[in-house]
C-alpha cells in the first residue's frame, strides 16, 4: 500500500488544481513572476508525481514585461472533459490594494503538447 506524504508536491507549488484524466492525475501550480507560466504534474497513484509540463511557454501567453514581483500567474484551474484539457489562469499586473488581473483560458489535446492560444475572459 501506497502511503501519501505532505506536502504530495516537494518546493514551492502554491494554489494546487487538480483533476483526473482516465488514470491519470494532474496538478496545476503557479508560477506568479517566472516564465514559462504554470506548472504541471503528474501521477497515477496520487503518491509519486512528476513534472511533465510548462504549458504557458510562448510570450503570446504570458507577456511577462511589466509584471512586479509577486505578480504574474496566480491560482490556475486545470480542467478535463471528453480529451480537452482547460486551463484557466489570472495574470496579476500589480500588487498594490487594488490588484489589475486579466483571465485567461487554453486549451490542448494533449496535456505534454501545445496549448492554444490564450482566450481573455471577461
Amino acid at each position: 500500500m501506497l502511503i501519501a506524504k505532505n506536502p504530495i508536491l516537494k518546493g514551492f507549488n502554491p494554489d494546487p488544481s487538480i483533476c483526473k484524466a482516465g488514470d491519470d492525475y494532474f496538478i496545476a501550480t503557479s508560477t506568479f513572476e517566472w516564465f514559462p507560466g504554470v506548472q504541471i504534474h503528474h501521477s497515477r497513484d496520487l503518491v509519486n508525481w512528476e513534472l511533465i509540463a510548462h504549458p504557458l511557454n510562448r510570450v503570446s501567453q504570458l507577456n511577462m514585461l511589466g509584471v512586479p514581483d509577486s505578480g504574474g500567474v496566480w491560482a490556475p484551474c486545470l480542467s478535463y472533459n471528453e480529451g480537452i484539457f482547460y486551463l484557466i489562469y489570472t495574470i496579476v499586473l500589480n500588487s498594490g490594494k487594488v490588484k489589475d488581473t486579466h483571465n485567461y483560458l487554453v486549451t490542448s489535446n494533449d496535456i505534454c503538447g501545445e496549448w492554444s492560444e490564450p482566450v481573455y475572459l471577461i
